[in-house]
């Protein structure tokens, strides 16, 4: 079906809002990455099977709906039941019998199912009532958990490409990008650029043609935002990126997204089919003059290309290398042609500007950060999972108002924001502001989103360790200062953590870190020093006390660690020995074990297996 005017839109949603009434109780089954992972395609399965064999009256197979990532991954598989917004928590096939009888065939609960108030044990009904939920705002995650993720009907029902049609028949494009600049929407891939002034840029670039480009490269450790939108909610990407089309005069986009999300590009791939059938992708989309079309672009799973030079060169065809920062994407960006780079969770953005204005959205948020930020909230705290909040929001309401505080009730330790170029806060700022100049201001930064929590079992120069050991392996090797002083950043936290480090040491990597920073050609290699600058910036007495006194505070280094069996908890069960790969445990049982440390290789097998918690870190 053609869609050739936006009369005829308006007409079709208005059908399919009320088709979707008249199916009355919906389940909606969440397919995010978290819950496919823990079975939920099981779970549909189980769902068809019994609601067939069932025939329940008045219920159609359209109310079963696979929707994106419905956020709560802690607790999947996620089952809703609409409209009452009933709530189930990890639901496997063997309690659908259940769900339908008492909540589809009947208006009952199936309580065991619920989720629990974390300090009263209370259940809760619907997710609106749960803290993780009610403390959000969503725009960028609007449609995540509440539209089947395959379906274009289901997006144009709950509004989508209403936007494009309001820009294709009422607007300019200078009104376009007067409205996104109104809005303040900074980039929400990381560098936090003003969207406006990016799209007003290119389009008033006097080279032809014009491109738009998403940049679906999310590689951060930890970070599943944009792929959760691309794979939950792929309409919502295609319609900013023709709205920003419409708005630079460019007729192609890509979408470049890594290989390591097929469903992305799966339903990416879907989505595009969909919207070019639809007559909203292609020539003359909605009737009109206007005429853009989109490909995908896969990437190799380097994290450098998700620099915007050395990612508009992978989409070229050519090494993802990336070029001196002085050259602007918007004046000479793919094939050397003007080109507007954002990413998914900016292009998600733009329909909700369009359609409530941009000081609709510069009213949420802070003066200079405006709007909302969705984040992947992972790591040592209670409820991780797929987060949006507006900005400004502090970094404790995060983790202990949505996060649900830290698991086992253990000391915060660190927060580490913006992936592996990003930092680590410590205990002190967790009522910092989150927004793109306030992070970076703390020596931290926005980055893509990730945001991994971290309690006192975590030691910092092991992080560190970790993360510079990932940049030096991403790192394209072009710049001298980026390929070998990362390396050798890299080699010198080694020697820390295996205690054989000085403080002479330390104030190389300082220096080393300064030099990196001024000399390498991009953004990876500039921000790469990042996770040991600002560890050691709040974290030096935990560097200290590797190097004076040979000691891991938090008992990660294995080189400066050791296991010993407490007499007094032992209990002689015998699970200690059986778990060591080694032979290093001793011991009959009913008697006290002992651990050989010349044999041990500190594996700590041992401790994850001791119900008594007689093993212990020295």
């Amino acid at each position: 079906m053609k869609i050739t005017s936006p009369a005829q839109l308006s007409r079709l949603q208005t059908d399919l809002a009320a088709q979707d009434k008249k199916l009355g109780k919906k389940v909606m089954i969440c397919c995010g990455p978290g819950c496919l992972a823990n079975g939920a395609t099981k779970l549909v399965q189980a769902f068809r099977s019994e609601l067939e064999k069932k025939r329940i009256r008045d219920f159609r197979v359209e109310a079963l709906k696979e929707t994106g990532c419905h956020g709560f991954c802690e607790k999947g598989p996620l089952v809703v039941i609409e409209p009452q917004g009933t709530f189930y928590t990890r639901v496997t096939p063997a309690d659908v019998p259940e769900i339908i009888e008492q909540s589809i065939r009947g208006n009952q609960t199936v309580e065991r199912l619920l989720y629990r108030d974390q300090a009263t044990g209370e259940p809760k009904t619907t997710y609106h009532e749960i803290d993780f939920y009610r403390k959000q705002t969503r725009i960028a995650l609007r449609n995540l958990g509440k539209i089947d993720q395959y379906s274009i009907d289901e997006y144009i029902r709950v509004g989508g490409y209403q936007a494009l049609a309001k820009v294709l028949t009422t607007m300019t494009p200078d009104q376009v990008i007067t409205e996104v600049k109104a809005s303040g929407l900074r980039g929400r891939g990381g560098a936090g650029f003003h969207t406006g002034r990016k799209w007003e840029s290119c389009a008033t670039a006097d080279d032809w043609p014009h491109y738009v480009v998403c940049n679906g490269d999310e590689g951060d450790p930890g970070a599943f935002m944009d792929r959760s939108i691309m794979e939950g909610d792929p309409h919502s990407v295609l319609e900013g990126m023709i709205i920003c089309a419409f708005a630079v005069k460019s007729k192609d986009g890509y979408i470049y997204v890594r290989e390591e999300y097929p469903l992305a590009v799966q339903n990416l791939q879907r989505a595009i089919t969909q919207a070019r059938a639809y007559g909203l992708l292609g020539e003359g989309i909605l009737g009109t003059e206007f005429s853009f079309d989109i490909k995908i672009s896969r990437g190799a799973g380097a994290f450098v290309c998700g620099e915007s030079s050395a990612l508009m060169k992978s989409v070229a065809g050519e090494v993802g290398e990336p070029r001196a920062k002085y050259v602007r994407s918007v004046l000479k960006g793919l094939y050397d042609k003007p080109t507007v780079l954002n990413n998914v969770e900016s292009y998600a953005n733009i329909p909700v500007i369009i359609a409530k204005g941009g000081a609709w959205l510069a009213a949420i948020g802070t003066p200079k950060s405006t709007g909302t930020k969705a984040f992947s909230l992972v790591g040592k705290v209670r409820n991780t999972g797929l987060i949006e909040v507006p900005m400004g929001t502090t970094l404790r309401e995060i983790i202990y108002g949505i996060g649900g505080g830290i698991l086992h009730d253990r000391p915060f330790k660190a927060v580490q924001t913006g992936g592996p170029s990003g930092g680590c806060l410590p205990a002190d700022k967790l009522d910092l502001p989150v927004d793109f100049d306030t992070l970076t201001d703390a020596y931290s930064m926005m980055g893509s989103g990730g945001m991994i929590v971290m309690d006192e079992r975590t030691c910092v120069v092991d992080v560190a360790k970790y993360f510079l050991h990932f940049l030096v392996e991403e790192s394209c090797g072009k710049c001298t200062p980026c390929r070998e002083g990362l390396f050798q950043l890299h080699e010198l936290a080694n020697r820390i953590s295996d205690g054989r480090g000085t403080e002479a040491d330390l104030a190389l990597m300082e220096k080393l870190s300064e030099n990196i920073i001024i000399g390498s050609l991009c953004g990876l290699g500039k921000s790469g020093p990042n996770p040991f600058v600002s560890t050691i910036r709040y974290f030096r007495e935990e560097y200290l006390a590797h190097i004076r006194d040979h000691k891991c505070p938090a008992g990660v280094c294995t080189a400066l660690i050791r296991y010993d069996i407490v007499a007094e908890k032992c209990d002689g069960c015998m699970a200690c020995i059986h778990a060591c790969a080694v032979n290093a445990i001793t011991g009959r049982k009913g008697k006290v074990h002992v651990i050989n440390q010349d044999i041990c290789t500190k594996c700590g097998a041992c401790m994850a297996v001791c119900r008594r918690d007689a093993v212990e870190v020295a």
